[in-house]
């Protein structure tokens, strides 16, 4: 079969095309003929190698016929004799690793049956950036119907999917984005849209229950200032590297407002909601640009320059036998 394997480190160009084995399933493992991908931030780390730590799981010195990718969206071809949830020609969608390729194989318990009122694309374009999103929100962030919140960084990936979730669960949301993306933040449903170009929104009056900052570019006291007594910060983002983040991991010891960055590790239960809220039509996503799996490398050189609306999804081309 054909799949994106990291050949390097550095620029776009360490992504190509080969041919590597079919996924074997296992007893309780379903086999998905992969229809579409989504591409995060997570791939661009992958590809750069920093934090230096990523080379552990992709290589060292150099990748590993590391097969890029976190989301997938699909068909199932094939289950394992333990699978009683999944069956041959379900479409489904889920998250895990190195889902750029034509097929791939994942446990039952990662999957779920793909929203009825999505396509595949679209589908391919939730799992991982949504998670992130629902856990900053939920679990986090604990938001309540009539808090405030504020989501740094409104059009991306994970903001997009932030602004409806908070929505969803009641809050009065405020998105941040550049001018580009003014009505795209309110279309999905912001309550207040602050264009950044035009103010800053750790100068204002407003007070927040909550500011999920999925893009740490301002400092952590300047954020905090515009919080309510009650609320917190809470950093989702490595674009000013680790250092950030493990200085509001210090400073959360001793500053209430101030959150720790979390890792968005799915969890069971994670996937039923967000097809909920899929459903019920308070979340969808939102594709900037569909690639093909041939120009792989020119969807991770427009992901690598940061200004990503919503996410990036990849098709697959006619496969092999």
């Amino acid at each position: 079969m054909k799949a994106i394997v990291q050949t390097g480190y550095g620029s776009p160009d360490v992504f190509g095309i080969r041919d590597i084995g079919k996924p074997v399933v296992k007893d309780d493992n379903v086999l998905v003929r992969v229809h579409a991908a989504a591409l995060h931030a997570g791939d661009v780390f992958m590809m750069r190698g920093v934090p230096y730590f990523t080379r552990m799981v992709v290589g060292f010195p150099k990748p590993r016929d590391y097969v890029p990718g976190y989301d997938v969206a699909g068909v199932v071809e094939e289950t394992g004799k333990s699978v009683t949830r999944l069956r041959l020609g379900d479409e489904v969608y889920g998250s895990f690793a190195h889902t750029c390729a034509e097929y791939v194989s994942a446990s039952q318990g990662k999957l779920e049956h793909k929203p009825t009122n999505l396509t595949l694309e679209q589908a391919a374009a939730v799992p991982t950036s949504a998670i992130a999103a629902l856990h900053g929100i939920r679990d986090a962030g604990k938001v309540k119907p009539g808090q405030t919140v504020l989501i740094n960084g409104a059009s991306g990936g994970v903001g997009t999917f932030a602004v409806q979730i908070a929505k969803a669960y009641g809050a009065e949301v405020t998105g941040v984005c550049s001018t580009r993306n003014v009505e795209l933040v309110r279309s999905i449903g912001a309550d207040h849209v602050i264009d950044y170009t035009q103010e800053d929104f750790t100068k204002g009056n407003r007070r927040y229950d909550l500011i999920l900052d999925n893009v740490a570019n301002h400092p952590l006291h300047a954020c905090r200032r515009v919080l309510t007594p009650t609320g917190k910060h809470i950093p989702n983002s490595g674009h000013r590297g680790m250092p950030y983040i493990l200085k509001a991991m210090l400073v959360s010891m001793f500053v209430r407002q101030q959150g720790r960055g979390y890792v968005a590790t799915p969890k069971p239960g994670d996937l039923i909601e967000l097809t909920e809220l899929i459903e019920a039509e308070k979340v969808t996503s939102v594709i900037d640009k569909v690639f093909p799996l041939a120009a792989f490398s020119e969807a991770m050189k427009h992901l690598n320059e940061g200004h990503a609306r919503g996410k990036v999804v990849i098709t697959m081309e006619p496969r092999s036998s």
